[in-house]
């Protein structure tokens, strides 16, 4: 156990000094081998045997997919549908931000990728439209995490791999959470919003006209509204797993993009498929050596010392849960969602198991407790990407940040941790776990 906290205490430096988190958790790894005196031949071989495995190519298609959708227009497509909705009342504009990056979020999975796609159309048009800028850039940053909770979401796959899960069941438990995180952040933009008069609205449509108008704008998204049917309905219809989910999104998006919104084409496909490759390396990379570092910990019973440590502070499960909840979110600060997901499922799904919590209910934390973390600071990587595609320096935006963090995300993270039915309904209905 000393050995691991020195070992994680050297990883959490390398990160504060700007070590990519790669060579970060490698550095780690070896250390804590070497130190226990595990044979790395044996760890090397099993890291590149779990990082191989046919479930883990849902990552680079799903990462694929979502940067296809935003170079090929479909995000656009997105934006105005929901826009036709909610576009002319006061704060609307900041309402379709949330409510595309949720959309988007069903499509790719990916929170990088919501921002890149949504936070280069959205934040100069709030900005123009009278909106603050820090308010639109935390906006922004806050609802990329949506993409974590509305499946597919990439660090659930990642999760539920690395704990034994299945992929659907963690899922279908971050749905609702998503779900109701989405109409809080809704409202909490309108209350924001309620007295600044700088704000322009274009006056309301007559009733027949506003139909028309989402009616047409609702045609124009057909193909991208369809998507994340398409993805969805092959898991849970039990035609395909979620791999082939993935592979199904690419050949989708791919003819959607070059023909029908015409928003790629071949020679951007290309780029964009390195970016893909670029992407899925760093993030294999860094798998590669988290299942390395799992694998010795096992083998040391880390987990277990960890899981009889926190049982001795407390009998209470609601206050280890309390405690672990802070410690994901200490996690989720430091290191990206993926990284996050697999640290949650090495070293605190067995503890909760051993406290009788439910492991798909323990996924739904997990998944509201990386979001929150990842854009809080002093990491927060969605917020300074955000903060990055705006050109805004931190103290402009971190106070709005922190005003919807503490009225919406931290009030959801409590509800889904004490009212476990939340996120165990939907997967106890359509999958039927016990």
């Amino acid at each position: 156990m000393t050995i691991f906290l020195v070992c994680m205490l050297v990883i959490v430096v390398l990160l504060l000094a700007e070590i990519p988190v790669a060579f970060s958790f490698g550095i780690g790894a070896i250390l804590f081998t070497y130190a226990t005196g595990n044979n790395i031949s044996f760890l090397v071989t099993h890291g590149f045997n779990t990082a191989s495995g046919f479930a883990l190519l849902a990552l680079p298609l799903f990462i694929l997919g979502g940067l296809i959708m935003a170079e090929g227009g479909i995000s656009a497509r997105l934006l105005d549908f929901v826009n036709s909705f909610v576009g002319r009342i006061k704060g609307g504009l900041g309402a379709v931000t949330v409510l595309t990056c949720a959309l988007f979020g069903a499509i790719s999975g990916s929170s990088s990728a919501a921002i890149a796609a949504i936070g280069q159309i959205m934040i100069p048009r709030m900005v123009k439209e009278g909106y603050p800028e820090g308010h639109a850039t935390a906006l922004v940053a806050c609802s990329s995490v949506l993409a974590l909770l509305i499946p597919p979401s990439i660090p659930m796959i990642i999760f539920s791999i690395t704990g034994g899960l299945s992929v659907g069941a963690a899922f279908l438990s971050t749905i609702i959470p998503g779900i109701l995180l989405t109409l809080l952040y809704c409202v909490l933009n309108f209350w924001i919003l309620r007295n600044d008069t700088s704000i322009k609205v274009d006056p309301p449509l007559p009733f027949k006209a506003a139909v028309r108008g989402v009616a047409k704008a609702g045609y124009n998204a057909t193909f991208a509204l369809l998507m994340p049917v398409i993805i969805l309905g092959a898991i849970y219809s039990g035609i395909a797993t979620p791999t082939e989910a993935a592979a199904i999104a690419v050949i989708y998006a791919i003819p959607v993009s070059l023909m029908v919104y015409k928003g790629l084409t071949i020679r951007t496909l290309g780029a964009v498929t390195v970016r893909a490759v670029i992407m899925t390396g760093s993030i294999m990379a860094v798998l590669f050596f988290l299942f390395i570092m799992s694998r010795a910990m096992i083998l040391e019973q880390v987990p277990k010392q960890l899981a009889e440590a926190l049982l001795t502070m407390s009998d209470n499960k609601f206050v280890i849960l309390l405690v672990i909840n802070l410690l994901l979110l200490l996690i989720g600060m430091i290191v990206d969602d993926i990284s996050g997901a697999v640290l949650a499922a090495i070293i605190f799904l067995p503890i909760v198991q051993a406290l009788g919590i439910h492991p798909i209910h323990f996924a739904a934390i997990v998944g509201v407790n990386l979001g929150l973390g990842n854009v809080s600071p002093p990491c927060a990587p969605m917020l300074y990407m955000a903060g990055g595609v705006a050109k805004l320096p931190l103290n402009k935006y971190i106070g709005p940040t922190l005003k919807l963090l503490c009225l919406g995300h931290l009030p959801m993270v409590a509800i889904v941790t004490f009212l476990p039915e939340l996120s165990l309904f939907l997967p106890r209905l359509l999958m039927g776990i016990e």
